[in-house]
């Protein structure tokens, strides 16, 4: 076997770039939706809002490019999702009201905002290191 040539297998049909461009994508999202919450953490009445796990909406946009899952055109079509749409937005379930009905926590948010910055300067890690291997893949051929 070639130096280099497991690699140059593992990267046949580019998966990882793929999947180092969704975690990154939804590391944005999730800071979004952290900066909603807090921009609304004085607002009576108001639901912390979480974004589910990077694996669980990775995997469900895998399914959903494929013909297995239901598939929706807009955002109101009801058990499907969204092309484009990263993961799920739901009520954060774990908050606890305030005494004004609202449930962000601004500690608990920053702690979200921070494993955020930290999954997408892991996944520009992820590129630039698959990236680094790929060149020097292609310059020993």
């Amino acid at each position: 076997m070639k130096p280099f040539e497991g690699e140059a297998r593992m990267f046949k049909n580019l998966e990882v770039f793929k999947i180092s461009h969704a975690m990154a994508r939804h590391a944005g999202h999730n800071q979004a939706v952290v900066a909603e919450n807090v921009a609304n953490a004085d607002t009576p009445e108001y639901k912390a809002r979480a974004l589910d796990g990077f694996k669980d909406s990775y995997l469900a946009s895998v399914s959903m490019g494929s013909t297995l899952g239901q598939k929706a055109t807009r955002a109101k079509h009801l058990n499907g999702a969204v092309p484009g749409q990263i993961a799920q937005v739901r009520t954060d379930d774990a908050a606890i009201a305030s005494p004004n009905g609202n449930t962000v926590s601004l500690e608990g948010e920053m702690l979200k905002s921070l494993n955020a910055r930290r999954q997408h300067d892991r996944a520009l890690a992820i590129y630039k290191s698959s990236l680094g291997i790929l060149r020097a893949t292609l310059s020993r051929q």
